[in-house]
């Protein structure tokens, strides 16, 4: 997996450190990264908080907030990375909450639903962005697909942050 030494060369020439929290991959985006020699350096730590008790608990997410937005939301995602970058020494957390499978959400959410979020400290401010995807094949294969599409776009959003398309929170 080349493109995946890649990221892990992206995190460490620019200083980035990650921190997870994971939902809908349960610990596969750290398991990736650390697939990698030499990656240790770039992840201060990895939360799998699957259900919504330890979203409250490990990352501050309001009970309120997910039941209002919904426990796969941008919404939750977002306040996921926020939490696990303000609990960690991390200047960059990646969350994701979804639908796996094999049976849609109780609120009707179609399997392969998946919300993702990145969260950035640069410079002392705090740019958070997320974005919702629909993936398909099994449980596993949404899984790994969203795990991948998270740490396959720490570059890009990482740059837009640094030239400012990214707004500060």
């Amino acid at each position: 997996m080349d493109w995946l030494e890649d990221v892990i060369h992206y995190l460490t020439d620019q200083g980035l450190q990650i921190t997870t929290a994971e939902s809908c991959t349960a610990g596969l985006v750290v398991s990736e990264l650390v697939s990698v020699p030499g990656s240790g350096q770039a992840i201060d730590c990895g939360l799998a908080v699957y259900s919504p008790e330890a979203k409250n608990r490990y990352l501050g997410v309001p009970y309120e907030a997910m039941s209002r937005d919904g426990l796969t939301s941008e919404a939750t995602s977002r306040a996921m990375a926020l939490g696990a970058l303000n609990n960690s020494a991390a200047n960059l957390a990646i969350a994701n909450t979804g639908i796996a499978g094999p049976s849609p959400g109780d609120d009707g959410t179609p399997v392969g639903t998946v919300c993702l979020a990145w969260a950035f400290r640069h410079e002392g401010r705090v740019y958070v962005t997320s974005e919702t995807q629909c993936l398909s094949g099994e449980r596993n294969d949404v899984r790994l697909t969203a795990a991948h599409q998270s740490l396959s776009r720490i570059p890009d959003l990482h740059r837009r942050v640094c030239d400012g398309t990214i707004s500060p929170l």
